[in-house]
């Protein structure tokens, strides 16, 4: 049972939390001494859930659980979608989670099409992203809203990424940093070799984008969407899903929209 003190603490602001741990050190050592403390809600029914880890796990928890608010706390090295960690005391992580400013971000929906003829539907946080899996270069055909607008990129790969996502593999890409508040998509092409110069394109957030991949039996490509893969593509779709609402939580002096304007200014 929870101690008074925390009971007070959570029925003050009417809120419940779940509490899941990646298996990094810190993560587990919190995980096992604040169960010790108090008995967290099942993820299914609580208001926040509480993401002990790295941005890998916070991914993960967004996909499972996508109608919850969600409160990620670093434990591992980069964490751009986490808050800082503060030291283990439970009762301040729960009263940084119940006063979080909420940042509200759409996901991308994929739809791939596979060489054996499957049909696959999934979403992605970050970024969808193709890659060459064979050792000639991939050529890529790209239509937006239907129009096509490169006939062939020959490259190791192209993506597209939301504002969140920006700053993760598009930027390794060189791709654009753009602000949560833009409307817009980044669409980046991964070591182009004709047209060389093409450096990608900013997009409405609005825009359905499509990837045709040219010979795809001798120039086999997969479709990264985050953390997951699929082999063997010869067509993917990607659009923004605004139906979909992932909601996160920050710390008021350390959040989502700050950091990414920041890493703007990263040398």
């Amino acid at each position: 049972m929870p101690h008074s003190h925390q009971s007070k603490l959570l029925t003050s602001k009417q809120q419940t939390f779940a509490l899941i741990t990646s298996d990094h050190p810190l993560a587990l050592s919190l995980g096992k001494n604040w169960r010790e403390q108090y008995t967290f809600s099942p993820p299914e029914s609580a208001d926040v859930i509480i993401v002990a880890g790295g941005d890998g796990m916070l991914l993960k928890t967004l996909r499972d659980y996508p109608s919850k608010k969600i409160y990620g706390l670093n434990c591992g090295s980069v964490g751009f979608l986490m808050n800082t960690f503060h030291g283990e005391m439970l009762e301040d992580t729960l009263m940084r989670a119940s006063h979080g400013k909420a940042i509200t971000l759409h996901p991308l929906t994929m739809v791939a099409q596979t060489l054996d003829g499957k049909q696959l539907k999934a979403c992605a946080i970050n970024e969808v992203a193709l890659l060459r899996r064979s050792p000639q270069g991939a050529k890529i055909a790209i239509r937006v809203d239907g129009i096509l607008r490169m006939q062939e990129l020959v490259c190791d790969g192209v993506l597209v990424a939301t504002p969140a996502g920006s700053t993760a593999y598009n930027l390794s890409a060189h791709g654009p940093i753009i602000p949560l508040a833009a409307d817009l998509l980044a669409l980046t092409p991964i070591c182009p070799f004709r047209p060389r110069r093409w450096r990608g394109a900013l997009l409405p957030a609005t825009s359905v984008i499509e990837f045709e991949v040219i010979e795809p039996h001798h120039r086999k490509v997969s479709v990264g969407f985050d953390d997951q893969d699929i082999d063997n593509v010869h067509s993917v779709k990607v659009w923004q899903d605004n139906t979909q609402k992932l909601r996160l939580l920050f710390d008021p002096d350390h959040h989502l929209e700050e950091r990414i304007i920041a890493e703007q200014f990263f040398s």
